[in-house]
């Protein structure tokens, strides 16, 4: 097996368990919060600079001097002058690339689809869900009342939203950023994850 994939995921669909299932299926490795302790290794940042930073958006202007720089290759002064947020972006950025470059894999979140972007092995998943089983899900796992486990679902889903579509040329969860998007209340995470193994092998023929 070849395929990378890459799910992104609303904030209690159970993106999260259905790319672990995934990766087990397939016997590959998965990559959430494992990718931010190697990008921590690799770049020389402290890992918990990389959690506070982890998929939060920035309102820096220096968005278009980060892409530059990232595209032409290391600019010591512009990196030296770069704000925190976007080193650390620019950290799990390369950290993904090298990640792919390695073999199959589950990448989950941050932006790993937009990074993989010229990969032909790469298919990106977007996971969503009813709003109903996703704070029922939110509930149950971080031991919240109803009216808490809506309020972190949209913040979290929120600053997602933020991230992606600032440091993306695509539109977080929208259907054309995606090769599927899927509703994971409709089969639950099992069926889900059939599904998707399903579609992982069919793009493994085609390929």
């Amino acid at each position: 097996m070849k395929t990378v994939i890459t799910i992104g995921r609303q904030f209690g669909s159970g993106g999260r368990e259905i790319g672990k299932k995934l990766a087990e299926r397939f016997d590959i490795p998965y990559y959430d919060k494992e990718l931010l302790t190697r990008a921590a290794q690799e770049s020389g940042f402290c890992e918990e600079m990389i959690k506070n930073h982890d998929e939060r958006p920035t309102n820096s202007f220096l968005y278009n001097l980060v892409m530059d720089t990232y595209s032409f290759g290391y600019n010591a002064s512009a990196f030296v002058d770069m704000p925190i947020s976007h080193k650390v972006f620019l950290a799990q950025f390369d950290t993904i690339k090298k990640i792919a470059d390695e073999g199959a894999c589950v990448i989950v979140g941050r932006c790993a689809d937009y990074a993989l972007d010229e990969y032909k092995n790469c298919l990106k998943v977007f996971v969503h869900g009813r709003e109903d089983m996703k704070i029922k899900r939110i509930m149950e796992r971080h031991q919240l009342d109803e009216a808490k486990a809506k309020d972190l679902m949209i913040k979290t889903d929120k600053q997602r939203q933020s991230y992606y579509n600032y440091y993306s040329s695509k539109k977080w969860g929208r259907a054309d950023s995606y090769d599927m998007t899927i509703n994971s209340s409709v089969l639950g995470v099992d069926g889900t994850v059939d599904l998707l193994a399903q579609f992982v092998e069919d793009f493994e023929k085609q390929n």
